[in-house]
């Protein structure tokens, strides 16, 4: 693959990467919110905090402080609204299933580094039958703390072997984007969610996965950029006012 007898390796993203699920998930956090009687805007919740595992975007959006369980209940039932609202919509990014395809082929290792729970996962890369092509899935039970910290991250490129400067993340969220760089990796950002001028520094902002090749990536590693250091002013997770 490169001078170096080690590979590289690419880490997605699921949610708003794999899959262009956002504004679907805004409608079941906008659903709950009505039911709460809460006036916040989901979908600006979510250009901010997207990323972050759903009871961790329910706490921010409360004055008062809220007790675990009953943040993770309120979670269990976005879930279920998502998953209703989502049911007929499940297809693939573009050039989703070609690219990790020829990825493959080119010699990367491949893993999915996500926040969501094993069932969520399933419920995705089981239904379009993407689990074939990942070496690894590490998700929201795999690790204590979620994105923006790093241990999802770091979790992936640990079980696929490879050191983090050797691994390239694929995020459409700001959060998603902080723990790669907290991770010390750097990141091509899916403008599914965000203007590509919202993102702090990716190598790259692609619509979908027909932009962009495993040779392109190959090349843009190779020529080793810097990984940038994470804005602490991005991974602020402070009650937004939305």
């Amino acid at each position: 693959m490169t001078s170096s007898s080690q590979p590289y390796a690419l880490i997605f993203d699921m949610d708003g990467v794999l899959i262009n699920n956002t504004p679907t998930q805004a409608k079941a956090f906008q659903l709950l919110f009505r039911d709460l009687g809460l006036t916040t805007n989901a979908r600006r919740l979510l250009d901010r905090l997207n990323g972050m595992p759903a009871s961790k975007i329910l706490e921010t959006v409360f004055t008062n402080p809220v007790p675990e369980k009953q943040l993770k209940e309120y979670a269990a039932q976005r879930e279920f609204l998502y998953r209703v609202l989502y049911w007929d919509k499940r297809k693939e990014t573009p050039g989703l299933s070609r690219f990790l395809q020829d990825a493959r082929e080119a010699g990367f290792k491949i893993g999915l580094g996500t926040g969501s729970a094993s069932d969520t996962i399933s419920y995705i890369i089981d239904h379009l039958e993407l689990r074939r092509f990942f070496d690894v899935v590490v998700g929201k039970d795999d690790v204590e703390r979620g994105k923006p910290h790093a241990d999802t991250y770091t979790a992936t490129s640990r079980q696929l072997g490879i050191p983090p400067e050797r691994c390239l993340v694929f995020e459409d969220a700001l959060m998603g984007e902080q723990a790669a760089y907290k991770a010390g990796m750097r990141c091509i950002a899916l403008s599914t969610t965000l203007k590509p001028e919202q993102f702090q520094a990716p190598l790259r902002v692609i619509k979908d996965f027909t932009e962009i090749t495993p040779q392109h990536i190959l090349e843009l590693l190779e020529q080793n950029p810097p990984t940038p250091k994470p804005s602490k002013e991005l991974a602020k997770r402070q009650y937004m006012k939305l």
